[in-house]
């Protein structure tokens, strides 16, 4: 099992500058993977996306290259001339505008700022193989990252799968007494109401075959253990089980709703309370889970 989230970065020596590439994700339904690499470098964007889709099948992917030149990505070019020039210029245009024009320490580094000595940038061919090796180097952190969280996911979700077995285990215990509780009540209200009728009554006994019927949950506990071992066995298995533990887990509501509606029952309406508590923390956690 892998997590959505998850974050890894490389980075190495090109062309007598630095190549860096980071990879980060959170979780998403869908693969969505957005690349922003130099431009010159586009062409790789389909062999970037090929390597990621090889450790990643969802979740919001963001890979970020760069280089940054050898003596720093667009160092600034301190020339006193060109500066100086440059301010000449902007003074003759504010003059000729009629517009007031007072120098700042901020005016002087916007200008220096923009004059920036590229980096001289290797083409995609020449870069190619170091930005795929060092792309493979993050996406590896990327992925042990993702495991690791996964574990730690799958620890939680046994821990509440096994507390919705005992509830279940206390619904089904519970389950058989529902009728003979209520046959017990009728007769009560019978009596209370001075309306003494024999226990072999045909009309008592119709109406507790129909409450009986009504209440009967012996189905939906059977689809319910039986969702709980699919998805149990799904969570050890190697695949991908975000999509089908969601089904899963969304099948296992219906039935607890169906439960908690048919039961009519204080007992069994308390464990399926607490059941339907934990599915939709399950739930809230499977969001995360690749």
């Amino acid at each position: 099992m892998k997590s959505m989230t998850g974050y890894g970065f490389a980075s190495a020596a090109l062309a007598g500058g630095g190549l860096s590439v980071q990879v980060s994700s959170v979780n998403r339904r869908g693969f969505d993977l957005t690349v922003k690499l130099p431009a010159d470098w586009e062409s790789l964007e389909a062999e970037i996306e090929e390597r990621v889709r090889r450790v990643a099948s969802r979740g919001k992917i963001d890979v970020g290259v760069e280089f940054t030149g050898a003596k720093g990505r667009g160092e600034v070019t301190w020339s006193e001339a060109t500066i100086g020039a440059a301010l000449d210029k902007l003074a003759e245009l504010a003059d000729a505008r009629r517009i007031p024009f007072e120098p700042t320490a901020e005016l002087l580094w916007q200008i220096a700022n923009s004059l920036r000595a590229p980096a001289e940038l290797p083409t995609a061919a020449a870069a190619r193989p170091e930005l795929l090796s060092v792309l493979d180097e993050a996406l590896r952190g990327f992925a042990a990252m993702r495991a690791k969280e996964g574990e730690a996911l799958y620890v939680d979700f046994i821990e509440r799968i096994g507390s919705c077995r005992k509830q279940m285990d206390a619904v089904f215990a519970r389950a058989p007494a529902v009728a003979p509780a209520y046959r017990a009540q009728l007769l009560k209200r019978l009596r209370d109401a001075n309306l003494e009728l024999d226990v072999d009554d045909e009309r008592v006994l119709r109406e507790i075959a129909l409450f009986a019927d009504r209440c009967d949950i012996s189905e939906e506990i059977t689809r319910f253990r039986s969702h709980i071992d699919q998805l149990s066995a799904l969570l050890k298995s190697e695949e991908d089980v975000g999509r089908k533990a969601e089904f899963i887990l969304q099948e296992m509501g219906r039935e607890a709703n169906t439960i908690g509606s048919k039961a009519n029952d204080l007992t069994i309406s308390k464990c399926v309370i607490e059941l339907k508590n934990e599915l939709e923390r399950v739930r809230e956690q499977m969001a995360n889970v690749e």
